[in-house]
């Protein structure tokens, strides 16, 4: 059956109040701190209406309500505002990670700004290099027979390889191919370049072959080939902050799921919906990266089915090249980690623009 917008109204209050204070809320309590216009005999009734659809459990006899993950998830899809971040908040985000020197020190600084903020466990995914483009190519001398190749991505970040050479190569030569590389390569997607890459060796001077014939490899696992992506964590003494109810006496397992880098670029690294469809659990659009909230059992991760996680994509402008988000418990402040996780990914997008 439907819900009436009183039933809704009586949810949305017991979410907050349930949020604020870890106790199951009662009818009377909700009276009293909530302006629902209703005696407490008739929120009673709503509430055994909400219980018997699910979005409410009693935890025990004679107890208040407590929202269930379905009730979590009807709160969320019926938000109507988002609780907007002060001046000051948005003034702390910005001069916080203004002063990064580097993408290293973006990332960092992002991950314990996004934890510190919502006093959740915070995650960043490094930008992907799958969804980068080549900002520039260096060829650095070592030696007559070996050189250093540095891959500049467009968020900053770089890829360092040496390459020992078939034969000696003049300084005139290195120019040469350096500037050969840049104008094919530069601007490009990552995974545009390998033909770009196989096509030269057949388009340098035929005495310089042999090196772009050994360049071309590097370069492929360079641009290509390494899929191994990065992430960085912060804030999970936080999920010990709150009630051990809070995660059902299941915290040890959330632990160990959270150093599986490969959950975490599961959970982080999908910033976008498969198909580029509208998907249950993910929200936005538009001008900014899809949100993606995945409540309790929503998670595919066994492990974390007593957390909530929301993620976003970040990167500049229009162009996606990371996740980031937090994990906490289902007993979470939505509206305002929701807030927060999008206003951190638009400052690093910009910030990511400006570099």
């Amino acid at each position: 059956m439907g819900l009436d917008d009183r039933k809704l109204d009586v949810l949305r209050a017991i979410v907050e109040d349930y949020v604020a204070t870890r106790e199951p809320v009662g009818s009377k309590a909700l009276v009293e701190r909530h302006q629902l216009g209703v005696s407490p005999a008739t929120v009673r009734n709503d509430m055994a209406v909400l219980e018997e659809e699910g979005y409410l459990r009693q935890p025990h006899t004679s107890a208040g309500r407590v929202p269930t993950d379905r009730g979590y998830r009807l709160f969320v899809d019926r938000l109507t505002r988002i609780k907007p971040l002060s001046p000051a908040e948005r003034r702390a985000i910005e001069r916080f990670l203004i002063g990064a020197v580097d993408l290293d020190d973006v990332v960092h600084r992002t991950v314990r700004l996004l934890a510190q903020l919502t006093r959740q466990v915070a995650v960043v995914q490094y930008p992907s290099l799958t969804r980068s483009a080549v900002r520039h190519l260096e060829l650095v001398p070592i030696s007559t027979t070996r050189l250093m190749v540095v891959m500049i991505a467009d968020t900053g970040r770089v890829e360092q390889r040496q390459v020992d050479l078939p034969g000696p190569i003049v300084p005139d030569d290195v120019t040469d191919l350096r500037r050969q590389i840049n104008e094919a390569l530069v601007g490009r997607r990552l995974t545009e370049t390998p033909p770009l890459v196989q096509a030269l060796v057949e388009q340098v001077a035929p005495q310089l072959r042999p090196t772009m014939t050994t360049l071309s490899t590097v370069l492929l696992e360079t641009l290509v080939e390494r899929h191994d992506e990065r992430i960085a964590l912060a804030g999970t003494a936080n999920l010990t902050r709150g009630s051990v109810l809070d995660f059902h006496g299941k915290l040890r397992p959330i632990l160990e799921a959270l150093e599986e880098e490969v959950v975490l670029l599961k959970l982080f690294g999908e910033v976008e919906p498969p198909s580029g469809q509208d998907q249950p659990g993910w929200s936005g659009g538009g001008d900014e990266p899809r949100l993606r909230i995945r409540i309790g059992d929503e998670n595919e991760f066994e492990d974390l089915r007593s957390a909530s996680v929301v993620s976003t994509g970040y990167g500049p402008g229009s162009t996606v090249v990371g996740g980031l988000g937090v994990l906490g418990p289902t007993r979470m402040d939505y509206p305002g980690t929701i807030a927060t996780v999008r206003a951190v990914a638009r400052y690093v997008g910009d910030l990511l623009a400006q570099n």
